[in-house]
């Protein structure tokens, strides 16, 4: 994707702040999205498309142009792991699949998760961890809580981004 970085101005930084607040229903994004984030904004619609740490120039976050929602990368799901305790916004899978799910980086079955979220629904983000809390991968449900514990095949989670495995 090709666009320009800049700072953000205070009006984005409020929007994007009240964004992923309202997305995870926890309040962490004066927390994780400093003061002087910067943005990525496309070429061709002067839209913003990207949050940007500046510390490292790492994509924290992008932004989904149809719904003004945030795909959550795994710098940021670093952060909200270390301030959001368990069991809020974790999908817990058994530790004998940790590998695979680390190798594989696309999807996590239902019949390896051990616990969910029950606050989560399907569409939302997710932080994937281990049975130690260990922060393996970040992804979007493809079911509600319910569904995920209750059937034994299928897919739960679309796996976004991993760990170095």
């Amino acid at each position: 994707m090709s666009y320009v970085i800049r700072k953000i101005t205070p009006e984005e930084l409020l929007s994007f702040r009240a964004i992923l607040n309202y997305q995870l229903r926890v309040s962490v994004a004066d927390s994780v999205l400093p003061d002087n984030l910067l943005v990525g904004v496309s070429k061709n619609t002067g839209r913003v498309r990207a949050l940007i740490d500046p510390e490292n120039t790492e994509v924290l976050a992008t932004v989904v142009a149809s719904t003004n929602t945030l795909n959550i990368r795994l710098s940021l799901a670093r952060r909200i792991h270390k301030l959001v305790p368990p069991p809020r916004l974790r999908l817990v899978v058994v530790n004998e699949i940790v590998p695979d799910i680390l190798e594989a980086k696309s999807s996590v079955f239902t019949k390896h998760v051990l616990s969910v979220d029950e606050e989560l629904r399907a569409g939302d983000e997710a932080l994937v961890v281990s049975e130690d809390d260990e922060l393996l991968c970040v992804g979007k449900l493809f079911l509600s809580p319910e569904e995920i514990l209750q059937l034994l095949t299928g897919p739960a989670l679309k796996i976004r981004e991993c760990v170095a495995g």
